[in-house]
């Protein structure tokens, strides 16, 4: 059943998401058609998902209108992310690639629309807004056939940071938490080093049971001082000081990665 709005309900408030400004134009001027049928507002636009992320962090977003393929953080990589957001809007996908309908309802977007937006299909499917958007289910992201994400997520202090996964050096698990270390500082995230593992294979190998390390970030080995049966090497990275133990499982693995990158 479509949603019933009072003459007096306040304007719906929109975040539209897109690389390309004439996109963002053609759906200011559409939005701008339906006013009348149903008020809304356009709040914000952004270019990609990371600056979108921060304008749902600063300001109360009812519904984001996001194309799926962008730069730096695409559409659907910043889905995956509202379900770490405190109150996230709803998501209803525009683009010209219907190939990625499945993929849309598999992250519960409120709906899918194909570019030219018409305005008939647009009213339809803000009509279809719910009192309250449900998050993303950690089942419903393990179903998404999707690319690794560019980004890691932390919660810090009541606010989402995002980290870009290629400044991440090393991975480290840690009881239930995962320490990612960049240059800067150590960030926090609430993931699995195995999953990570899986996600980021080509990118990151395992040191250790409880750690990963980008492979670019090693620039050699020395041996280990420590009283440690299970390692005899250690890694050493750029940017940081801290050596990381290479256990002997994995020490013929390292190795021959390592010496074919030309480490």
């Amino acid at each position: 059943m479509s949603a019933v709005v009072s003459p007096l309900a306040s304007p719906i408030a929109v975040l539209i998401v897109d690389d390309e400004a004439p996109a963002r134009a053609r759906l200011r001027d559409v939005l701008a058609d339906i006013a009348t049928d149903l008020p809304n507002e356009v709040v914000a636009e952004a270019e990609n998902g990371v600056v979108a992320l921060g304008v749902i962090a600063a300001q109360k977003v009812d519904v984001a209108l996001v194309d799926i393929r962008m730069p730096t953080m695409d559409g659907v990589e910043f889905a995956s992310h509202l379900s770490q957001v405190e109150d996230p809007p709803a998501v209803i996908f525009v683009t010209a690639y219907d190939a990625y309908a499945v993929q849309a309802f598999e992250l519960s977007a409120l709906d899918y629309l194909l570019k030219p937006v018409r305005s008939t299909r647009l009213l339809a499917a803000l009509r279809k807004l719910p009192p309250q958007p449900a998050p993303l289910s950690k089942a419903q992201l393990a179903r998404l056939p999707q690319a690794a994400r560019s980004h890691l997520a932390c919660h810090e202090r009541g606010r989402l940071l995002l980290i870009p996964v290629a400044a991440i050096i090393y991975l480290k698990a840690d009881l239930k938490y995962v320490t990612a270390r960049t240059r800067e500082r150590e960030f926090l995230v609430d993931e699995s080093l195995t999953h990570l593992e899986e996600e980021y294979g080509d990118q990151f190998v395992r040191l250790h049971r409880s750690v990963l390390v980008a492979r670019d970030a090693i620039i050699g080995f020395a041996r280990s001082g420590a009283d440690d049966a299970d390692t005899q090497w250690q890694a050493m990275l750029r940017d940081v000081p801290e050596r990381l133990p290479v256990s002997r499982r994995q020490w013929p693995l390292v190795k021959s990665l390592v010496r074919r990158s030309g480490v």
